[in-house]
């Protein structure tokens, strides 16, 4: 309850009782949901991996991956990000725990179990791509349902391909509350003909995989014919296609943009911080254009060093948005 100071004129106190019963703005921009990973990184390779040879690189870096990416690249950005992370008792968890806290990422939503939850990746990065090998524990999950319908967060991201009952339970309470959703698909082996597959891709508002990540769901070998059968189905689609760019389907409008021309280091992260900076556009209201052009800033300049560590600030993403390149 609002104390009103006697000697408060009657117009000043009216203000100060409309303010306190304001509601408070949203505590999250954005409800990342996204498992972390630990990357083993390893650059510089002349060749791919191959049984019976040993092969070696220049360079070697271990770093926190994941949604991690995401949520340092959202944050760099000013974005409120609440991230939903499942953490263990191992040393590859408390590794990312230490991260985050030195990063200083809200870790209000981090989920810790007594046990094991190890998740961590081989990387062998190249100029154009990067392979991983990859074992993840298995995660006892909750619906995020009811953080959705407390928090109300603006927009909530899916760091890979989600379908069945629980997305579409996801996407109608976010719409419910008002909140958008945006789901990235990372590598999968699941196709257009898997049951729930085509319902998640039409329910959420932006479905972004990358150029290989189309191909594999829609089974062909010719993008054109991807976009053709992906953007029939998706509200938004943005299609990453590594150092060409980006492509965007959305509300019968085509859009192409170019990648951002730099000396890649490590092309690890750089579809995650891709997504924020899409996102940041988005939550501004900025034209479909401008929010790929912030995407292709923030995935571009993450290439630059091992993982996302180079992913830019909001005050470097915006010098390089108001310039053309």
């Amino acid at each position: 309850m609002t104390t009103m100071n006697p000697d408060m004129p009657s117009g000043e106190a009216r203000r100060e009782a409309r303010s306190a019963q304001s509601p408070p703005a949203p505590p999250y921009d954005v409800l990342l949901l996204a498992d972390y990973f630990t990357d083993l990184i390893f650059t510089g390779l002349e060749s791919v991996p191959r049984l019976g040879a040993d092969t070696f690189g220049h360079g070697f870096e271990v770093v926190p991956g994941g949604g991690f990416h995401a949520a340092r690249a959202l944050h760099r950005l000013g974005l409120r990000t609440g991230w939903v992370c499942h953490l263990g008792n191992d040393l590859f968890s408390r590794y990312i725990l230490e991260e985050a806290q030195k990063e200083g990422l809200d870790t209000t939503l981090f989920r810790l179990h007594p046990q094991q939850q190890i998740l961590v990746s081989v990387a062998f990065s190249f100029v154009d791509d990067r392979g991983f090998i990859s074992y993840a524990d298995e995660i006892e999950r909750q619906s995020p349902v009811p953080l959705i319908l407390e928090h109300r967060p603006r927009l909530v991201h899916l760091g890979s391909l989600e379908y069945g009952p629980g997305l579409l339970e996801l996407v109608e309470a976010a719409h419910r509350v008002g909140t958008q959703v945006c789901m990235d698909c990372q590598y999968t082996r699941e196709t257009l003909e898997t049951p729930g597959v085509e319902e998640a891709i039409q329910a959420v508002d932006v479905f972004c995989p990358n150029a290989s990540e189309a191909l594999q769901l829609c089974q062909q070998e010719q993008l054109e014919g991807a976009l053709d059968r992906l953007s029939g189905l998706a509200r938004c689609l943005v299609v990453k296609l590594g150092c060409e760019g980006v492509i965007a389907r959305c509300r019968g409008e085509e859009i192409r943009v170019p990648a951002l021309p730099v000396q890649v280091v490590d092309t690890t992260g750089a579809g995650d911080c891709f997504d924020a900076g899409l996102i940041y556009g988005l939550l501004q209201g900025d034209p479909l254009e401008t929010c790929l052009r912030c995407a292709n800033i923030c995935g571009g300049l993450s290439t630059l060093g091992p993982g996302s560590t180079t992913a830019p600030t909001l005050e470097e993403m915006l010098r390089w948005a108001e310039h053309p390149y």
